[in-house]
């Protein structure tokens, strides 16, 4: 799971430094929580993985937007992406380092607030809106 989030967070190949923040990250949540920062950041990215989303599917010249289940590694993946888009997405003049961002949205996921869990809650508000188009599953 960690690995996952340092490849993510990696910027032109600079593993050591994704790990570095991702580390520091960990060791942030840790001192604020009092927990294992692992067990925060696995209930955190619990918060986020969706669990419908929808898929374009053509059929007689016309685009539906079908709902299907995310299976378990696109889960994770898309948990993992949103994590990171709303972590870089935060203000550099209130957190100074991309680790106090990642500690600070991994935070507010574990609380159920914050962008990631928002973009977590529109995906799935939208499968739930075409519920209608269901049949067309393949």
């Amino acid at each position: 799971m960690i690995a996952k989030l340092i490849n993510r967070a990696m910027y032109d190949g600079k593993k050591s430094v994704a790990q570095r923040e991702v580390y520091d990250a960990l060791k942030l949540i840790a001192e604020k929580t009092g927990e294992d920062a692992v067990v925060v950041y696995t209930r955190a990215l619990n918060n986020i993985r969706p669990v419908m989303e929808v898929r374009a599917r053509r059929i007689g010249g016309a685009a539906y937007q079908v709902p299907v289940q995310v299976r378990g590694r696109r889960q994770d993946s898309l948990g993992v992406r949103w994590l990171i888009e709303a972590a870089r997405s935060r203000s550099n003049s209130e957190y100074h380092t991309f680790a106090e961002k990642l500690a600070a949205e991994i935070l507010d996921a574990l609380k159920n607030e914050g962008p990631a869990v928002k973009k977590k809650q529109d995906v799935e508000k939208v499968a739930e809106a075409n519920k209608a188009f269901a049949h067309f599953k393949w």
